[in-house]
């Protein structure tokens, strides 16, 4: 069994929880959970750990990022067999999630070595003449994060990474059915000269995560998962900073002057990657009526033959749902669709926990299938007659994280970029497309707040200004 880390140490918990694979069921670890004490002694840690870690140099921060990224290095495939036992994550994209979490602390190192202040001039003012200002990034303090399943180390190293990046301690819960990444990443953490609480790791029953949402000695909460919790955890904060990375219905846009096959390749792939799990996936295909039909085919031809079942064969794309009631959830929306006149081009076939994917066309878009998250294996597509017509419906979502346009006109992509009230717009991808260093977030229900490495670090700063008067008491002698 995997223990808390705490202060810098190994400890105990006040429960244990038994970690299963999605795919067969069978026990893959299992981790000591937290109560009220353990979360306590986290929390004293990392509040006591706040000015070691505020005095700590660029460099030394930097090399204990880079000593966490070589740390996954030397194991990555051990990570990599965690990814796909505990997650049911087809192993193509566990490999591809290490790769990233490698450079997200890679580039967290960058950042810390150019993040710099500025000098003000002061004297710009009638009354600053004599005086100048400098201002500098200081740690906001404690930061408590909450991650999802669907990215038990790349969703953790985005937390991390940004913080200690900042110099601040981090009280982190992991994903109640994932957790063993993140204690892998303790381990590597445990190895460096990192101040006893700068990082803590622990497991934990929801209803015990409460003081990490509510205790004020936290500056920053960090959330990445749905937006129904994100958002209720923001009303309890207090008067936190609250960083929400929360869920949506991800639509991409095709237009008839696009390459239709590219569009179809990466709209099948984004869509059904990891059976879907993924905050932007997509779920919303608006497509120009002259091509409709063609893309519908090309896309359905693209959606059979991806590879469905084992997340342990190199083929599979599409492995298991996370729980039996996530299965039940997604087949419910499509019976609803189908009540509702929705046609199933292909998929939506329940072999235990996997879902066949699913193509739909003719859904009302008042469905849940079309506009809730779905986070399944399932795509519905739309024709439009006018450009502007189809921003408009992509916007008409609660939600707003990322879009994909595709289409070969640099006018029309600019008036998407404008028009689309999302956090990101790609061009001629899906909006499943993410690289660590880019902004990402989104707006409305999606969240509030960005991460890539140099957003998040902000967010977990705080400006401090000093205003000099360099001649004053001077001699000239």
């Amino acid at each position: 069994m995997k223990q808390l880390y705490v202060g810098g140490t190994w400890v105990p918990g006040s429960g244990e929880r038994e970690v299963r694979s999605p795919w067969d069921d069978r026990i893959v670890g299992s981790v000591a959970l937290a109560g009220a004490q353990e979360i306590e002694a986290a929390l004293a840690a990392a509040s006591n750990a706040r000015p070691d870690l505020a005095r700590s140099t660029a460099f030394e921060r930097a090399a204990w990022l880079e000593a966490i990224a070589r740390g996954i290095r030397e194991r990555e495939a051990d990570f990599i067999d965690t990814l796909v036992a505990e997650g049911g994550k087809p192993v193509r994209f566990a490999r591809g999630e290490v790769a990233r979490a490698i450079e997200t602390f890679t580039f967290a190192a960058a950042e810390v070595r150019t993040l710099a202040g500025e000098v003000l001039p002061l004297d710009a003012a009638k009354n600053g003449s004599g005086r100048i200002g400098i201002a500098r990034r200081v740690p906001a303090g404690v930061v408590t994060a909450i991650t999802p399943f669907n990215f038990p180390l790349n969703l953790v190293a985005h937390k991390m990474a940004p913080a200690l990046a900042a110099g601040c301690p981090l009280v982190l819960k992991p994903p109640d059915e994932t957790p063993l990444c993140s204690l892998m990443l303790a381990e590597i953490v445990s190895g460096l000269d990192v101040p006893a609480g700068g990082v803590n790791v622990v497991p934990c029953e929801v209803e015990d995560a409460r003081p990490l949402v509510e205790d004020p000695r936290p500056a920053v909460l960090s959330f990445t998962g749905s937006a129904a919790v994100g958002w209720s955890l923001k009303a309890k904060a207090g008067r936190k900073r609250v960083l929400l990375e929360l869920g949506g219905n991800a639509a991409a846009v095709v237009h008839s002057d696009a390459d239709l096959e590219l569009a179809a390749e990466r709209c099948a792939l984004g869509a059904f990657a990891h059976a879907g799990q993924v905050c932007i996936s997509v779920q919303r295909i608006y497509v120009h009526a002259p091509v409709y039909e063609r893309f519908v085919e090309a896309l359905v031809a693209r959606t059979q033959a991806l590879g469905v079942g084992d997340p342990r064969d190199e083929e599979t794309v599409v492995g298991p749902l996370r729980a039996d009631r996530d299965v039940e959830r997604v087949m419910a929306w499509m019976a609803q669709a189908e009540a509702a006149g929705g046609r199933r081009r292909c998929g939506g076939v329940r072999d235990g926990r996997v879902l066949t994917p699913s193509v739909w066309t003719d859904v009302p878009e008042t469905q849940p299938l079309a506009c809730d998250e779905v986070f399944g294996p399932v795509v519905v597509v739309y024709p439009y007659e006018r450009f502007e017509e189809a921003l408009r419906r992509v916007n008409a979502s609660e939600y707003g994280l990322q879009a994909g346009v595709f289409t070969r006109d640099v006018g029309r992509l600019w008036h998407a970029f404008e028009a689309l009230e999302v956090g990101g717009v790609i061009h001629d991808d899906a909006p499943t497309f993410r690289v660590d260093p880019m902004p990402y977030g989104g707006v409305k229900k999606s969240g509030l707040g960005r991460e890539g490495l140099r957003y998040a670090i902000e967010a977990m700063s705080e400006i401090r200004l000093l205003v000099m008067r360099p001649g004053a008491g001077a001699t000239g002698a």
